[in-house]
């Protein structure tokens, strides 16, 4: 066969190509071309915002810098992933906020004013749309640069909105009597109710470790406040999971809007009935059935989207028919078959029933044609390319699967906390079973999703920054669990073994599992198929993502104590009000201990860093910056996550009797 391109692989055919980057040998190949753009110039930005367009400036000589700069100080990205970053810089500023020119000469201080306040609205919009609607990585590598903006972003805001939510006051009731609106938030959510209320706690119960509803709760007030914020939260992070997945889970036809809007109301309109009719009101008292109730609304995203792909035959090899040119390439072309998309098969299928042709279906036949001959029987082979199921369908399954696993991750960990709560107390030995089974829990359904997701395209999901999100969700919901335990621990011995245990395990076995003999031995077991690179990045990337959890998980730990023993709804959570004289458990002693603990957290994670970076020259403060400047999208979805899996912590001990 004739050579048509003078072509030979890893050269540059183009003479401008080669005078462009004779003096760039370090630009990798891909194909005939250079993954890394021109360093000077100005490129036009092609994305597209829901607000006014903005022009992007690309400095020049510094789109390399990220990538140049990463390289001198130990990462190790890899892959596509470098390449992005090496581009960061190029949409990184819009322009000056400077005004008109016609207001310069301007000195009224009224339209001076007026200028200042739009510049901040204006700015205010930008930083909103940029961060979290829309996320660019020229300012979400800006705002996880430095450390104090990156701690503000990823461990005060969701602990913060997290203590902001349960601080929320309820409107309560006493238990043993009827009780008269006393505030007009009171008497806004009051119900009719005549006379006491039947305790629906039998004689023989016995008050689990969470403690026993204490007063009474307004219904509406919980379902439309407390509960419509928990459900609300929920669906950001299901959106911002397929945002990740690049799919729109909702309808074409509706928009997202109008959709979650609809998924709000049912969340919000199917407990009434179970609260209004008597018999089965006993349900609403369950913290497990308001949860169950919220898997169910978060899989409701998941079920749009499989029937959308289902309804346009997404799951079927061929959607569109085929060229000729294309047919060449098939089984159809030697089978004589015409290469019809799947539809058209079917329509035609559907005529040979009522003895019509395919001509029938055709809009430019005038007359209907009635089948005289039958079409020949199909081959094996073209049987067993319409059996075949497309790549992005089973991609589509396998990313469901994992969201499954996830879910039902949250469920087992409650049935975990019922167990552990409604035995107390426990020893030393007995927490510590608990404990590490619970974490043997969640790594090993970690590692399943981890599997699932792969970090490589090909690899099932073949996603890193679903992998990245996963990760994080797995390891707060270890964290939330074990510090939720902190408050029912009754010596500083016990806090001393499970710190000394974790801290232990965290900076011996770490560096263990980053060696090349490790990895080795994982390669030879066919347990990955990475390159050590690759799988050093991922370990570099779980130290940081162990950080962000530990960090966050804690402090609304500490913040939730503070607001719930000393604030309105100490009654609501009876779990922080440490009142009881014959429990064991003492209000100082968790403060101070939890925050000890948290203190050789920092320590630990401090050392292991420094073991990481002298032992195999990688920084994961980078490495994780570099993640969150790469891919934007992960910045507002880990900060959905993480507030989700802290109100799944403060959900499940509130105390619930409703009015």
């Amino acid at each position: 066969m004739p050579n048509f391109f003078p072509f030979i692989p890893g050269t540059e055919t183009s003479p401008s190509a080669s005078r462009l980057h004779a003096a760039d040998t370090t630009s990798p190949l891909l194909g005939r071309f250079r993954a890394v753009p021109p360093r000077s110039g100005v490129a036009p930005s092609s994305g597209r915002s829901i607000f006014a367009s903005r022009p992007h400036a690309t400095p020049a000589g510094e789109r390399l810098s990220l990538l140049a700069a990463a390289s001198a100080r130990g990462s190790v990205h890899v892959g596509y992933g470098a390449l992005v970053a090496a581009g960061l810089d190029a949409d990184e500023d819009w322009g000056s906020d400077s005004t008109d020119g016609d207001d310069e000469g301007d000195q009224h201080k009224v339209w001076g004013i007026a200028r200042i306040w739009r510049r901040a609205v204006r700015k205010t919009r930008r930083d909103v749309e940029d961060l979290w609607v829309v996320p660019r990585h020229g300012a979400v590598r800006r705002v996880v640069e430095t450390w104090w903006s990156r701690w503000g972003l990823l461990v005060f805001l969701p602990a913060g909105l997290a203590v902001a939510w349960c601080a929320i006051p309820f409107p309560l009731y006493p238990l043993d009597a009827s009780h008269r609106p006393h505030t007009f938030i009171d008497a806004l959510f009051t119900t009719k109710s005549g006379g006491s209320v039947r305790s629906l706690v039998s004689p023989g119960h016995r008050t689990p470790g969470h403690g026993e509803a204490r007063v009474q709760v307004n219904f509406w007030f919980f379902l439309f406040v407390y509960y419509g914020f928990y459900n609300l939260t929920a669906l950001i992070w299901i959106t911002k999971v397929f945002n990740l997945y690049s799919l729109n889970w909702w309808p074409s036809a509706l928009g997202f809007p109008l959709t979650i809007s609809l998924i709000a109301i049912l969340s919000l309109a199917a407990p009434i009935p179970v609260y209004l009719i008597p018999e089965a009101r006993f349900l609403t008292v369950h913290n497990t059935a308001w949860i169950s109730w919220t898997f169910v609304i978060m899989a409701l995203p998941v079920a749009i989207a499989f029937c959308i792909l289902m309804t346009h035959e997404r799951h079927l090899g061929l959607r569109h028919s085929l060229s000729e040119t294309q047919r060449i390439f098939t089984s159809s072309w030697w089978t004589g078959e015409n290469g019809n998309s799947m539809r058209d098969q079917n329509r035609y299928r559907r005529g040979q029933r009522w003895g019509l042709s395919q001509g029938a279906f055709d809009p430019d036949t005038a007359v209907l044609q009635i089948a005289t001959e039958h079409r020949p029987p199909q081959t094996n082979a073209f049987m067993q390319r319409r059996r075949w199921l497309p790549a992005s369908f089973v991609r589509f399954v396998w990313f469901c699967l994992a969201l499954a696993i996830s879910l039902l991750a949250y469920l087992i960990g409650e049935a975990y906390a019922e167990i552990y709560l409604r035995t107390l107390p426990h020893n030393s030995w007995e927490t510590i079973v608990y404990v590490y089974s619970w974490v043997v829990t969640v790594h090993l359904l970690d590692l399943l999703t981890g599997w699932i997701l792969g970090g490589n395209e090909g690899e099932r999901v073949g996603s890193y920054p679903l992998s990245w999100i996963f990760k994080l969700y797995f390891m707060l919901t270890y964290q939330t669990y074990v510090r939720a335990l902190y408050a029912r621990l009754r010596s500083p011995q016990q806090f001393i073994w499970l710190q000394a245990l974790s801290s232990g395990f965290l900076i011996i076995l770490t560096p263990l599992t980053m060696t090349q003999t490790y990895h080795r031995a994982l390669t030879m077991l066919g347990l990955t198929a990475q390159s050590y690179g690759s799988y050093q990045k991922i370990c570099t990337r779980n130290v940081f993502i162990r950080f962000l959890a530990e960090n966050v998980s804690m402090l609304t730990f500490l913040g939730s104590i503070l607001v719930l023993h000393f604030g309105p709804n100490t009654d609501v959570y009876p779990y922080f009000a440490f009142d009881d004289p014959d429990e064991p458990y003492n209000f100082k002693l968790t403060l101070f201990a939890s925050a000890i603990t948290w203190a050789c957290e920092l320590i630990a994670g401090i050392v292991l860093r420094g073991l990481i970076r002298w032992i195999f020259g990688v920084n994961a403060n980078i490495e994780g910056r570099m993640d969150l400047a790469v891919w934007p999208e992960l910045l507002p979805t880990s900060v959905a996550v993480m507030l989700h899996v802290l109100q799944n912590m403060l959900f499940s001990i509130i105390r619930l009797h409703f009015r």
